[in-house]
């Protein structure tokens, strides 16, 4: 039985050898030094409009975090969808204690003041 294991730690063995050839290969070769166009602020290939002044308020990461949690759990839904008909009454009470559940996170969200904006 641990023979069979051998390929799979061979893998990961070359794996790791080679991601930190690489990143020691990156931090020898690349350059070092900080220019002025590598301090600009940079999104989207966009060059700022105007001066960053602080931090984003609070309510910005509160929305980005619910939509990244509500985002990924609907991603669940398509796997029970493409089995709909083989999990019968069983999936689809699943289904909806588990749509639900989210249901009661959003009134929550909601409720709390968390998505709205100002």
């Amino acid at each position: 039985m641990p023979e069979s294991y051998f390929p799979i730690l061979l893998l990961l063995l070359i794996v790791g050898a080679l991601a930190s050839l690489i990143l020691y290969l990156s931090r020898i070769i690349g350059p070092h030094e900080m220019t002025d166009a590598k301090a600009q602020p940079f999104e989207s290939g966009i060059p700022a409009a105007t001066p960053h002044h602080g931090s984003l308020s609070i309510r910005f990461y509160i929305i980005a975090m619910i939509f990244i949690l509500f985002d990924i759990e609907v991603v669940f839904l398509y796997p029970w969808a493409v089995l709909f008909r083989r999990l019968g009454l069983f999936g689809f009470v699943e289904v909806v204690i588990f749509l639900g559940i989210l249901t009661v996170g959003l009134a929550y969200a909601w409720r709390k003041g968390g998505l709205e904006w100002e």
